[in-house]
C-alpha cells in the first residue's frame, strides 16, 4: 500500500490505517487563523463573516467548520478518498472531524446529520463517500448518533450552477424523511457556494430542528 500523498511504501500499522505516511501525515494540517462563521474560509481583514457571506447574509445554520482548501495537496487527499476510493482516508478524515465534534461545546448535543446524495449517483460512481465518512466519525467520536432524516429528490447535477442556480435546483428537492433532531450536525465533503448546506439547515429548521450546525472537509 502506497501513501495518497507521496507514493511511498506504508509499512506501520498507524499509516496503512489512515493511507498516508507519518511525514506527509504531519504535514496536513487545517489552516490557521480566524475563519468566517458562515463558509469557513479564512478571514482576510473582516471580522466573523467574509465579505462574500456579508453580501449573501441568509443563511439558516448558525456556524461552519471547514478543515482544509480544495487545492494542492488537501485536493489530492480529498480526490484519492473520493474518487479513487481509498477508503483507509476515511479514518485520516475522520479523526479530524471527530476532534471538532469532541471538543466543540456548540455541538455537545448534535446528532449528525448525512447530506442526502443526489438519486443515480452511487450508481454512477459505485458507493457514497460522505456516508462511509459519517460511519468512521461515529466510530472515532464515540457516544455520537447520526439521523438519515434528509432525503433528495432528482435535481440537476450542481457542479455547473451559480449559488442561486444552485438554490433553485433544490428547491422542494430536500425532504424529511423522519423527524428531525433539536440539535443537528450537518456533514458534507466539499462546500462551494454553501447552497447545498443551506436548503438541508432551511428543511431541518421547517421541521423542529433547533439549532443546525454544518462540517465539511473542504472549501473550494
Amino acid at each position: 500500500m502506497e501513501c495518497a500523498l507521496c507514493g511511498a511504501g506504508l509499512i506501520e500499522a498507524d499509516e496503512i490505517g489512515c493511507g498516508i505516511c507519518g511525514g506527509c501525515k504531519a504535514s496536513i494540517a487545517p489552516v490557521e487563523g480566524e475563519r468566517c462563521v458562515v463558509c469557513g474560509k479564512p478571514l482576510v481583514s473582516e471580522i466573523g463573516t467574509c465579505l462574500t457571506c456579508r453580501n449573501n447574509p441568509s443563511h439558516s445554520y448558525e456556524r461552519l467548520w471547514v478543515l482544509y482548501p480544495y487545492m494542492g495537496k488537501y485536493r489530492k487527499l480529498l480526490t484519492a478518498y473520493k474518487f479513487n476510493k481509498n477508503l483507509a482516508l476515511a479514518d485520516f478524515f475522520a479523526e479530524k472531524v471527530a476532534q471538532i465534534i469532541t471538543n466543540e461545546p456548540l455541538l455537545k448535543e448534535a446528532v449528525i446529520v448525512p447530506i442526502p446524495i443526489r438519486p443515480g449517483k452511487i450508481k454512477h460512481s459505485g458507493w457514497d463517500q460522505v456516508d462511509y465518512l459519517i460511519k468512521r466519525v461515529i466510530k472515532a467520536a464515540a457516544g455520537r448518533s447520526v439521523n438519515r432524516c434528509l432525503k433528495r429528490k432528482k435535481s440537476k447535477v450542481q457542479k455547473e450552477l451559480n449559488r442561486r442556480e444552485r438554490l433553485d435546483n433544490l428547491k422542494n428537492k430536500i425532504y424529511m424523511k423522519g423527524s428531525a433532531p433539536k440539535t443537528a450536525l450537518l456533514i458534507d465533503d466539499v462546500i462551494t457556494t454553501g447552497s447545498t448546506m443551506e436548503i438541508c439547515a432551511q428543511t431541518l429548521k421547517a421541521n423542529g430542528a433547533q439549532k443546525v450546525y454544518g462540517i465539511c472537509l473542504c472549501y473550494d
